[in-house]
């Protein structure tokens, strides 16, 4: 949620900054409500003030013997007058929350205006793999190698869903492992969340209302929706502490979480993203910190560093990309994505998208901290990081190691939960 105190003082700078995500907007007529919404308060006010006035002549009249129906008829009057003025300004506050809800958040004054066209590479980590043979795309290895089942996939579940066997099973798992055991080891707290939440969890990541048919619903609530199957686990994790004062002491809190993430899928798929690439169904562990905004920047560094340490630690080539605005989330001030090579395709492929929101998710779930210095509460900042996807980890390990023979050589990390050196056909 945007800052409704900021847009007042610089409305033309907030229309710019969200104009830099493609998101036009003019703020003259959410003013003008405001404005209204306020005078209607300050009416409210003097008419509260008139009726404890009239309220405390009470008890010197009935003292006095004197009658007290005219003015017990004018306290009821302006009852009235206070009610329909309190009605008319949480219409209008309503429809300022609801339009403001709708907006993304601001993008950092660092990140480039624009789409995907402004993306920039940052740096690169490895070498492209060279074959001296003709090599397989990931598909093609996990069939060979019997990993993956896909036409059974598909027969349970449709397209976009593939089935994990024996070896596969195990590398998956394998991953998994991986990414928990590294997270412990940096004394990040492991988390189990629910995969069912409800409507205000959506809400508080900034997901809903506008991206409400990205998700699968599975119950409603007198008449609108209100659960929901998680679409990542950062969705449980911002909302850990929804409506809660932290103190300061509390600060950072370090969460990961491992769920599969569900997502419907808008469009046909492309045909080189067949296979694991992009499915409605994947396994994932997140990362989320809880932190004091003057911390921000560096919890971010620190969530880029381990979301690129888990994949140099597979040994896999890859590129660390700065979102332009338009194309980081509508919660995200800022985005950094490290993107695998996967040979056959000939591009690098997102496996963790690491984001600060900063205040924006707080707002939204009124998150604070309470300062030691003043004792005033303050909203706190939410970053969240992949650490790290699977599903296309998986085919950049098939495609990045595998040999002349067929067969793939297993990351040495992964090594003790696969149970061996290579996966052969």
């Amino acid at each position: 949620m945007l800052d409704m105190n900021r847009i007042r003082k610089e409305p033309r700078e907030v229309e710019r900054l969200l104009a830099n995500k493609g998101c036009v907007v003019n703020f003259d007529e959410t003013l003008a409500l405001d404005a209204k919404k306020r005078a209607l308060a300050t009416e409210g006010d003097a008419l509260k003030a008139r009726r404890n006035q009239l309220s405390a002549q009470v008890p010197r009249m009935k003292k006095n013997g004197e009658d007290t129906t005219a003015l017990f008829e004018e306290v009821r009057q302006i009852g009235d007058q206070i009610k329909a003025l309190d009605e008319q300004a949480d219409a209008i506050g309503k429809q300022i929350t609801d339009f403001v809800a709708g907006l993304p958040n601001l993008p950092d004054p660092d990140v480039l205006p624009g789409g995907k066209e402004n993306n920039k590479v940052l740096h690169q980590w490895g070498e492209k793999p060279v074959f001296d043979f003709e090599p397989k795309d990931h598909v093609q290895l996990a069939e060979s190698l019997h990993l993956v089942d896909y036409p059974r996939g598909a027969k349970l579940g449709g397209s976009g869903k593939w089935v994990y066997t024996g070896d596969g099973a195990r590398l998956e798992w394998a991953l998994i492992n991986y990414f928990i055991e590294t997270h412990i080891k940096d004394g990040w707290q492991f988390m189990l969340v629910p995969h069912i939440l409800n409507y205000e969890a959506g809400y508080c990541a900034g997901q809903f209302p506008k991206f409400e048919d990205s998700v699968f619903w599975v119950g409603e609530r007198e008449g609108r929706r209100d659960q929901f199957i998680l679409p990542t686990a950062e969705t449980a994790l911002v909302n850990l502490h929804r409506g809660e004062i932290l103190s300061e002491d509390e600060l950072p809190k370090k969460y990961f979480a491992y769920t599969p993430c569900y997502r419907q899928e808008a469009g046909s798929y492309r045909a080189e993203e067949r296979g694991m690439i992009r499915g409605n169904q994947f396994n994932k562990v997140e990362m989320v910190q809880y932190t004091l905004p003057e911390n921000s920047a560096a919890a971010f560094e620190e969530m880029v560093g381990k979301a690129e340490a888990l994949v140099r630690g597979l040994g896999l080539h890859y590129q660390l990309s700065k979102l332009a605005a338009g194309d980081c989330s509508a919660s995200m001030a800022r985005t950094y994505d490290i993107e695998v090579w996967i040979p056959s395709m000939g591009i690098y492929k997102e496996v963790s998208s690491a984001s600060n929101s900063n205040d924006y998710q707080a707002r939204r779930g009124s998150v604070r901290v309470k300062r030691k210095a003043t004792g005033k509460n303050e909203f706190v900042h939410i970053l969240n990081a992949s650490g790290l996807a699977t599903s296309r980890v998986f085919p950049a390990i098939l495609e990045q190691f595998q040999q002349a023979d067929g067969s793939v050589k297993v990351p040495e990390p992964l090594v003790k939960w696969v149970g061996k050196e290579y996966l052969r056909p």
